[in-house]
């Protein structure tokens, strides 16, 4: 009795054994992760970390530290402290690894159900029972359909990593774009404080003038008000660089004592030449990461299809099989037992829900999904075009401000100081040539502030990311401190 009694609960048993191979390497703690690093090291030039331990964190502390306190950072420098300390970043790569764990759960068949009951407790004729019985239960479609369920959270597991591929990159766009808009903002500061110099002088010489009846309180106004709109104009300007430096730390995940590092005062110099943007889109096909994550999100949905048309009848199956041990008191007294075999098969019907229903769910989401990569397609062809034009236009722009309109206002200048100081016009009249000049200015570091945001998201079209990337050389030339002590 005892044999046929194991062997009844062992066939079910055998019927859910034999796990599928796992891929190499999908149990490790940092499954899928290289491939992550891998690609936005191409992308960034700079590396990235998954932190999973106090000893990793420790290390990146004192990493991030020596890079940024009290330095002058340039856009590399901000874009890796972003890499290393960013947690949104460290949220997505952790979706990696629940990925990989679903592999893993995927892989591993499903457990058994094991029941046992007792009837007639209590019996005194019987002693502690009168009944026992055992069954245990196994889905019988866990071992046909963990292949395809295997390769559903494969396909996911790929696109999880080029998704986190995706946020990396946004973030070094984001962090690149932020450090050139504050050290453009800080560059917009140094230009106003040095024309505020000019309209303060300007505006203590009307005083005097005025003091002296030499010019009329009108004219003193018109001085006056533009020292007053001059200080306003800086003010704002300050406070407009210390909101870009803000999000900059922000990006990095800088707090406390960290946040005392600095920026350049300015921009650096126009590069003379352009980098080479030959088939741009070809270049954008080959290489954008959220084309890649498309592709995958179309391979998951086709392995779910697969799925559905493996089980559009039964989606449910299970075999339960024990035996049921009974104690029998007989008219002499003797107890007789005896041992049951017992095989349930139980499943759905499938009388109202035939599974069209779902089959046609999976074709649409399919659809969907193929759709989807066509406009994401089309979307990075013409990202790319636009990138190419922006690039090409704003150094244009920028080149005619630094070769033609700056060197005529320097020649205004020079030549307005020399007839004043000749007699030949007033004080007032150079003062006028200074505000255009400041418009000027202004100007001209606007149009090199958009060159190199452009420059960037020349970057961005090619890799990923939107809104400005951050290749380890964004236009060819590397963005470090343009002069200045930096703020």
């Amino acid at each position: 009795m005892g044999m046929l009694k194991l062997t009844v609960i062992a066939f079910p048993l055998v019927l859910g054994a034999c796990a599928t191979a796992l891929p190499p390497g999908i149990t490790a703690p940092d499954a899928g992760f290289s491939l992550v690093a891998d690609k936005t090291r191409a992308a960034t030039g700079r590396k990235s970390v998954w932190l999973q331990t106090s000893a990793q964190s420790q290390q990146v502390a004192k990493e991030i530290h020596a890079l940024t306190h009290r330095k002058t950072i340039t856009a590399d420098t901000a874009v890796q402290v972003a890499l290393l300390n960013n947690r949104g970043l460290q949220s997505s790569y952790a979706a990696v690894g629940l990925s990989a764990a679903d592999i893993w759960q995927e892989s591993t068949p499903e457990n058994p159900i094991v029941s046992v009951g007792l009837l007639g407790i209590g019996a005194p004729e019987l002693g502690l029972f009168r009944a026992l019985e055992s069954a245990v239960a196994v889905n019988l479609l866990d071992r046909p359909t963990r292949k395809r369920r295997v390769a559903v959270a494969q396909a996911n597991f790929q696109q999880a990593q080029m998704q986190a591929v995706v946020d990396t990159l946004t973030l070094a766009a984001a962090t690149r774009t932020a450090w050139i808009d504050a050290v453009a903002a800080f560059e917009t500061v140094t230009l106003l404080n040095k024309a505020s110099q000019a309209a303060d002088a300007s505006s203590e010489l009307a005083q005097q003038l005025g003091q002296t009846g030499a010019l009329n309180r009108s004219g003193q106004a018109r001085e006056q008000v533009f020292d007053a709109e001059l200080a306003a104009q800086t003010a704002e300007a300050r406070l407009a660089a210390s909101v870009a430096k803000e999000q900059l730390t922000r990006l990095m995940g800088l707090w406390g004592t960290e946040v005392d590092y600095f920026v350049p005062d300015a921009l650096p110099a126009l590069p003379n030449g352009l980098r080479g943007t030959g088939a741009i889109e070809a270049q954008a096909l080959q290489n954008r990461v959220d084309l890649q994550v498309a592709k995958l999100s179309l391979a998951a949905t086709a392995q779910a299809y697969g799925l559905t048309d493996a089980t559009r009848v039964l989606t449910d199956l299970e075999v339960i099989a024990g035996a049921e041990l009974e104690r029998e008191v007989e008219e002499d007294g003797d107890t007789e037992t005896s041992v049951l075999p017992q095989v349930e098969l139980e499943f759905q019907i499938p009388i109202y829900d035939s599974g069209k229903a779902r089959m046609r769910k999976a074709e649409l989401s399919y659809l969907q999904a193929a759709n989807s990569l066509a406009e994401t397609a089309v979307a990075v062809r013409s990202e790319a075009r636009v990138a190419e034009t922006k690039y090409r236009g704003t150094h244009a722009i920028a080149k005619q401000y630094r070769d033609v309109v700056l060197p005529l206002r320097r020649i205004i200048d020079e030549e307005s100081l020399l007839a004043n100081n000749g007699m030949i016009t007033s004080t007032f009249e150079l003062l006028v040539d200074v505000r255009e000049g400041l418009g000027s200015r202004l100007s001209a570091a606007e149009a090199k502030h958009q060159f190199w945001l452009a420059a960037a998201g020349l970057d961005a079209a090619i890799y990923g990311g939107g809104g400005g990337a951050g290749g380890p050389e964004a236009g060819g030339v590397e963005l470090a401190a343009g002069g200045g002590a930096g703020h």
